[in-house]
């Protein structure tokens, strides 16, 4: 669990950093911009099944086209999808970058909480002998 939570930080943190550094703005050809999480090349594999991405969306949104755009980003429910409709791109990618850094802080948190667990459970079974 460790070594898949350690790569899903990695991955989402790699994502905030193409972010924060415009990614989505630059295009590899003028006929389309980019889409959020879709042409990243760090979180998505184009298999939406395996994507890790896939386990911060609801079940029963997994099994639309591109489940990634309705991961819920804020409080208010806001998804890419909604925000494609409704926001412009600033506010899209605002949203997303608040959403990946209140993801990875909770991981991390989850994380930390999980070794103390596990050091305590270490400790405990050491005691025993």
């Amino acid at each position: 669990m460790q070594n898949d939570m350690q790569e899903v930080l990695n991955l989402l943190r790699a994502e905030l950093a193409f972010l924060k550094r415009g990614g989505y703005r630059e295009r590899d050809a003028d006929w389309r911009p980019r889409f959020i999480f879709e042409d990243s090349g760090i979180v998505c594999n184009r298999d939406c099944a395996t994507c890790i991405l896939t386990q911060f969306v609801a079940a029963k949104d997994r099994n639309k086209r591109a489940p990634c755009r309705y991961i819920p980003l804020n409080e208010q429910g806001e998804t890419v999808s909604s925000l494609y409709r409704t926001g412009t791109q600033e506010e899209l990618e605002e949203a997303v970058a608040g959403w990946l850094v209140a993801t990875i802080d909770r991981l991390e948190e989850e994380r930390r909480s999980e070794r103390g667990r596990e050091a305590i459970s270490a400790g405990a079974s050491g005691d025993r002998f």
